[in-house]
């Protein structure tokens, strides 16, 4: 994650704490995601699961409102801040990609009570994986089009619940 990143980093003072904050956030996300891989002899009704899930969404909305409402706005304002033209469309497009994983996570998080079988919701845990994947990329390309190196070529996400 952001390994090509440390001279953008090193000039961007107290964002660059506010960014490692949310990286953190965002490791506690996936050791959490992960953990929830061994569910299976467990029911969707089990309470203690459920109590699981539950700190799961928690988990995924503040990671998610994290970079909406904090993180993105801060990365676009550095990029502004250094007259970027080429790294402020670049973070545009990354911007309108991240908000399909925003909406994927948003709907598991309201759908999480409809799953009524274990199976349903570990295909859902499946696909909110690889939703998750492709935000990580996403974001590390924002965090990225800092540096002058962002990856031009950005795919559209095609994401459904």
């Amino acid at each position: 994650m952001l390994k090509d990143c440390k001279s953008a980093r090193d000039g961007w003072g107290e964002v660059s704490e506010q960014v490692d904050s949310w990286l953190n956030e965002r490791q506690e996300l996936l050791v959490f995601y992960c953990s929830l891989s061994g569910i299976e002899p467990l029911r969707v009704d089990d309470r203690p699961f459920s109590v699981k899930m539950r700190h799961f969404c928690q988990l995924l909305v503040d990671y998610v409102s994290a970079g909406h409402f904090g993180i993105y706005e801060q990365l676009q304002r550095s990029v502004s801040d250094v007259n970027d033209n080429e790294a402020l469309t670049c973070a545009s497009t990354v911007l309108n990609s991240i908000q399909k994983t925003t909406e994927f996570c948003l709907d598991f998080n309201d759908g999480i009570d409809k799953f009524s079988d274990i199976q349903s919701l570990q295909a859902a845990l499946s696909k909110l994986g690889e939703c998750l994947e492709e935000r990580f990329f996403l974001e590390d390309q924002l965090v990225e089009a800092l540096d002058g190196s962002c990856n031009k070529s950005v795919e559209p996400v095609n994401l459904t619940v």
